[in-house]
């Protein structure tokens, strides 16, 4: 299995840059994922949010293969603790050998298209983060995962 994260715009504060790097490095050691990160949608400022929704949504579909088990990382979906994530992960690598798609999207939430496409919507917390800010916590949380999965020291209960 294949981990890739779909991402929509550049991170832009150098903490939360080296935050993803240092999470992206520790993860190479436990399964191969892919940091995708496409470009925001230009001239935002004179389109409606629903056609900036749509707009996303056709870029991060072009990405989509019809086999990828696709993760909306959305404030309406799903919470899990870590240890039950990590049981999720465990049961996407162990029974599917599709790749699973992660996906943060921007400020304003994803298409109808893209809703309709994911297997999993999950939320990682009940609070509002920056969509930057969520992509180091994000990949903190698989670390986690992974550490968990493998009884590593890192996860206390």
């Amino acid at each position: 299995m294949k981990v890739k994260l779909l991402l929509i715009g550049k991170t832009n504060k150098p903490f939360l840059i080296e935050g993803e790097k240092e999470y992206l490095r520790r993860l190479q050691h436990y399964l191969k994922i892919e940091r995708i990160e496409l470009q925001d949608i230009k001239n935002q400022k004179h389109l409606t949010i629903n056609q900036i929704r749509s707009a996303e949504g056709l870029l991060f579909m072009d990405k989509i293969k019809n086999d990828d088990y696709l993760v909306l990382l959305d404030e309406k979906g799903e919470q899990l603790t870590s240890k039950d994530f990590s049981l999720f992960v465990n049961d996407k690598a162990t029974n599917n050998s599709k790749n699973i798609v992660f996906v943060i999207g921007g400020a304003f939430g994803f298409s109808d298209e893209l809703y309709k496409r994911s297997n999993f919507k999950m939320s990682l917390s009940k609070m509002t983060f920056s969509h930057q800010m969520v992509r180091m916590i994000f990949l903190e949380q698989l670390y986690r995962a992974c550490t968990i999965l493998k009884g590593e020291p890192y996860h206390h209960e």
